[in-house]
């Protein structure tokens, strides 16, 4: 029973480091880009998109839906970086035991 409680014991350290990391990724950013970084988007470790910025030679009124798929490709890399960022964060505290249900 005592190898039980330390089990639970090593549980709870992993989970309180896992909070503490989760709010310093909250904290931290990354960008992601598209159209050579003419649309670029800056998301947190909490996977939400900060900022927007488009230079404005990619804007075309007779082309919006270029416009459109750019800023989507830039939202989409910016997020996926941000998932990078965090299962690496977290790899690095579970040892690279993959956890079910943690990210």
């Amino acid at each position: 029973m005592k190898g039980m409680g330390n089990m639970m014991k090593q549980a709870q350290k992993l989970q309180a480091k896992m909070a503490k990391m989760q709010e310093e990724l909250a904290d931290r950013s990354v960008e992601g880009s598209s159209g050579g970084g003419m649309v670029k988007v800056v998301a947190n470790g909490r996977q939400q998109v900060l900022s927007i910025a488009i230079e404005k030679e990619v804007v075309d009124p007779e082309d919006l839906e270029m416009l459109q798929d750019l800023v989507l490709a830039a939202v989409n890399d910016a997020l996926s970086k941000s998932q990078e960022m965090v299962a690496s964060e977290m790899g690095k505290l579970t040892g690279g035991m993959n956890i079910p249900g943690l990210f």
